[in-house]
This record gives C-alpha cells, sequence and structure tokens, in this order.
C-alpha cells in the first residue's frame, strides 16, 4: 500500500537537494556580503521552484529529457545562480576599477566679487577701503587622469575577484546538475505513481471478479455469505486504493510542473515510463577519480580557496606603500577668448604609518576566511566520496531488488490464480483468495518502488560524478 503525501514528498526533495544546494550557493560565500542571504522561501530550496512559461494548448507530450531541457530553462535555482555570476561579474569590475585608469573633464566659468568687510578689511585713517573688490571672472577647462601605478593591495584584491567568478561560474554548472537530480526524482516519482494506477485498476479489475464470483456461490447456495462479503471488502479496499492512487499522480504532476517551470493550469502527459537498463559497473576508485576531475561544487571550492589566499595578500599589502599620479590638461584664465594652455602632473607615494590595526584586522579577518575555504574544500571532497559510494551501493542494491521484484510478481500472481481455481472448485474460501491478491498488489508495489530506486540511483550517480546532465541522456536514451 502506499502510504506517502504530498507534504513528504516535498520535504524528501528539499531534503535531498538541500546538501546541493548550500554547497552550490555557498561558494560565493568568500566574496559575498556577510548579511547577504541564501536564496529560497522558507528553507525550501530554490530548486523545487520555478519561474513559469506560457500555457501551451492542448496536452503536451513530456519526456524526461524534455522535462530537464525546460527545467534547465525556468527552474528558480538555476536562474539565482545565473543572477550569482552576473553579480560576480559586477564585483570584479568593481575591484578592477582601483587599477584602471580614470578620466574626468570638469570645465567651469565663474564670477565672483568679495566682500572687503567680511574679509576683515576695514577702512583705516588716510586709506580709503572700498566696501567690495570685483567682479572677478575664472575660467578652467581640462581632463585629468588618474592613475594607480602601484597598488599590491588592490593587485589581489582584483585577483581574488577574478576568482570569485570562476567560483560562481563552476557553481552555475552545479547548479544545472542539481537541476537535473530535481527534475529526475519528480519525474521519476511521477512515473512510478502511474504505474501504481494501473496496478490499483488491475487489482479493482480482479477485485470485481473474485466478487462477482462469490456472489454467484452465493446464490447458487454453494458458498456461504461471509465469503460474499470478505470479496466487497476487498473490491471496496481497492476502489479506495485506486482513489488514492489517482489523487497522488495529480499532486506530483503539480510538482513536476513547479520544478520545470509549467503553466499551472498546462496538460501533460508523461512518455517515458520506468525504463531498465543493465548498468555497467565502475570501480569506486574510478569514479572518486572521475568526480573530482569534474564535480563543479569541487572546481568552485577549489576556487574559493585561490580566493581567500589572494584576499589575505590584500590585507597584508596594507602595510605596503603604493604609488598613483595624477595629471591634467587643458586652458585656463579669466575668460575663454584669453585662457591659455595650463597644466599640471603629480606623483604620490603613499606610505602607511599608523593605521589604528585596521590593517591587522583585516588580516585576522582573512585569515577565518581562508581557514574556513579550506575546511569547506576537505568537507566537500569526504562528502564527494560519499556520494559517490553511497550512489554505487543503492544503484548495486536496487538492480538486485528489481530482479527479485520481478519473480515476485510471477510467484505471486501464479499463487492468485491457484487461489482463485480452488475457490471455483469449493476447496478453499475467499480468505485464501484475498491474501494472494494482497500479496500480488504488495508484490506490483515493490517492483515500483525498485523501478523508481534503481532509475533515481542512476541519476544520483551521475550527479556524484558531475555529469548529471551527460549521464541522463546516455542512461535514458530510447526510452
Amino acid at each position: 500500500m502506499n502510504f506517502r503525501c504530498g507534504f513528504a514528498r516535498t520535504f524528501l526533495l528539499a531534503a535531498i537537494l538541500s546538501c546541493g544546494a548550500a554547497a552550490s550557493l555557498a561558494q560565493t560565500e568568500t566574496t559575498s556580503s556577510p548579511g547577504q542571504a541564501v536564496p529560497g522561501t522558507l528553507g525550501v530550496s530554490p530548486f523545487s521552484s520555478s519561474v513559469p512559461a506560457k500555457l501551451v494548448p492542448g496536452v503536451m507530450p513530456l519526456s524526461l529529457q524534455d522535462a530537464i531541457d525546460r527545467g534547465l530553462k525556468q527552474n528558480l535555482g538555476l536562474l539565482l545562480s545565473s543572477a550569482e555570476v552576473r553579480s560576480a561579474r559586477g564585483q570584479r569590475w568593481e575591484q578592477l576599477s582601483a587599477l584602471l585608469p580614470h578620466v574626468v573633464a570638469a570645465p567651469y566659468v565663474a564670477q565672483s566679487e568679495i566682500n572687503l568687510a567680511e574679509l576683515g578689511f576695514t577702512s583705516v585713517p588716510g586709506i580709503h577701503v572700498p566696501a567690495s573688490a570685483g567682479p572677478f571672472s575664472y575660467f578652467d577647462a581640462r581632463v585629468g587622469v588618474t592613475q594607480s601605478l602601484f597598488d599590491w593591495k588592490s593587485i589581489n584584491a582584483t585577483r581574488a575577484a577574478g576568482q570569485g567568478l570562476k567560483s560562481a561560474e563552476y557553481s552555475k554548472r552545479d547548479a544545472r546538475d542539481l537541476v537535473v537530480l530535481a527534475v529526475g526524482y519528480c519525474y521519476l516519482l511521477a512515473v512510478a505513481d502511474e504505474a501504481r494506477i494501473e496496478t490499483a485498476a488491475a487489482q479493482v479489475q480482479t477485485a470485481e471478479a473474485l466478487h462477482d464470483q462469490a456472489n454467484d456461490q452465493l446464490n447458487a447456495g454453494t458458498s456461504p455469505a461471509i465469503d460474499e462479503l470478505r470479496a466487497k471488502v476487498e473490491l471496496q479496499t481497492r476502489q479506495q486504493q485506486l482513489i488514492q492512487a489517482k489523487n497522488d499522480f495529480a499532486i506530483q504532476k503539480l510538482t513536476v510542473a513547479r520544478v520545470i517551470g509549467l503553466a499551472a493550469e498546462q496538460e501533460f502527459e508523461l512518455t517515458d515510463k520506468s525504463p531498465y537498463q543493465p548498468f555497467v559497473g565502475i570501480t569506486p576508485e574510478d569514479a572518486l577519480s572521475r568526480a573530482y576531475a569534474a564535480r563543479s561544487d569541487y572546481q568552485a571550492a577549489m576556487t574559493d580557496v585561490h580566493a581567500a589566499e589572494y584576499l589575505r595578500k590584500a590585507a597584508v599589502a596594507g602595510y605596503l606603500p603604493s604609488l598613483s599620479i595624477d595629471a591634467d590638461y587643458g586652458t585656463g584664465g579669466a575668460h575663454p577668448s584669453t585662457a591659455t594652455r595650463v597644466s599640471d602632473v603629480r606623483g604620490t607615494l603613499t606610505i602607511p604609518l599608523f593605521q589604528g590595526g585596521s590593517v591587522h584586522g583585516e588580516i585576522l579577518q582573512a585569515d577565518a576566511k581562508l581557514e574556513q575555504s579550506r575546511e569547506r574544500l576537505d568537507n566537500l571532497r569526504a562528502q564527494i566520496d560519499s556520494d559517490v559510494r553511497a550512489a554505487l551501493l543503492n544503484l548495486e542494491s536496487s538492480a538486485e531488488r528489481v530482479k527479485v521484484a520481478r519473480s515476485n510478481v510471477e510467484l505471486a500472481e501464479e499463487t492468485l490464480v491457484q487461489s482463485r481455481d480452488r475457490f471455483s472448485a469449493g476447496v478453499t474460501d475467499t480468505v485464501e483468495v484475498v491474501q494472494s491478491q494482497e500479496t500480488v498488489a504488495s508484490a506490483h508495489e515493490q517492483l515500483i518502488s525498485s523501478l523508481y530506486s534503481y532509475n533515481f540511483a542512476r541519476i544520483s550517480l551521475a550527479r556524484a560524478l558531475g555529469v548529471a546532465e551527460e549521464g541522463v541522456k546516455e542512461y535514458f536514451k530510447g526510452q
């Protein structure tokens, strides 16, 4: 029997994605402000949400690959990750501006008259001091250039911002894998729910046939009334399960639409069923080697370490002198018609002598961030090891479960046939038939669950290896 509910599935999806989403979105912490919050709503992963697209008329056929393609366009987690890349690019330009020349032009014309009494000039015996002087006119039109010749602090801050941009780009690639994982989870769960409807409908038909048979024998006087009652209870139980299965499937389709960005009222049908292809084995050592080379979140974490190293160098550079040059050229005078050429060139060597401990404070913060980034990298490496090994174990286990479940379905159905024959012959009552039907239903549920687990384990392994997009296309091609 199916005891799951919509809330439990949503919670499970959030749990599956929470670690990956945190790893993906936390890569920007070394360059983000301390108060910057991780995107999401009430702690729910943004990868379980989307920006809806326009309604498509009619019923849309939707394969697993189609669902993934739509998710890669509309999923909120990936859209937010793309925005993080643009933000990181802006931060890099902001830091780079300190090393690039700044050119300004500020021409002005002024005319003024001075109140001499206000300035303290008063009349003295024998000397007449006028009340004001002027008017005077001024004109100046120059182009000014400011250029940093050497600033080790700005140089390293720019390098750190460049590493932050690389980290954001790696995180975006990792976000694509998380979208594939989220879409694959929801789609395969919907496929399993659809299969449960078919199984439940078949069980209803079997129960109806059993009830009709028990009713006929009751009318013929060859079977007691309790057999007919048992058959009727079994029929109604199967009808209830069918109703619940249809409701679960409808809700799961809403979840699929929410993850891939379909309009709320969009009608669609799933074209892929539960595929099963034997998986070619891979050793944990080979899998880990591929994962460390391909996982984008791991690349992002290593880039974060480099960014933190540059930030520490930038902090230490606060003790070092810097050199800059300012120059301007233009015309100036009392009036534009009488203006002559003017220019000014000035080089400035800034030597920090005492800054109140601000540089020491920056170094302490940079050391802490560097230590945190290295610890995150070590933790992620261990997490990748765990992800890969768990995915391989789940894949092997679920493959064996599929084999056993298929055998159980055949045996249970054969048992049900024999039980019905025994009931028809009057050898047994409906208790044995009902129990056999329960066994068939349980065997089909185990088969559906094992197929879902197997296919999701394949997607999980592709995600653990850092090749979710390519892996899904390869694993489920032709399905």
